[in-house]
């Protein structure tokens, strides 16, 4: 009984992993979301809005 589901586990889990990832592989590469990839990769860069409620203390004279 073991050694069945063991099989059957190991043969069915390994389809569905490369399906799923084929499925992640295709959703990257689409075309049509270059440009949304392009903006999350910017965000961190963005020194124009902080965090929702965050201080950044912009505009104020520290010293």
């Amino acid at each position: 009984m073991y050694e069945a589901l063991s099989q059957f586990a190991q043969t069915w889990g390994l389809l569905l992993f490369v399906l799923l990832f084929a499925g992640v592989l295709v959703y990257a590469l689409w075309p049509g979301n270059g440009e949304r990839f392009q903006q999350a990769a910017q965000m961190p860069l963005d020194d124009a809005e902080g965090p929702e409620g965050f201080d950044t203390g912009k505009g104020r004279n520290h010293g």
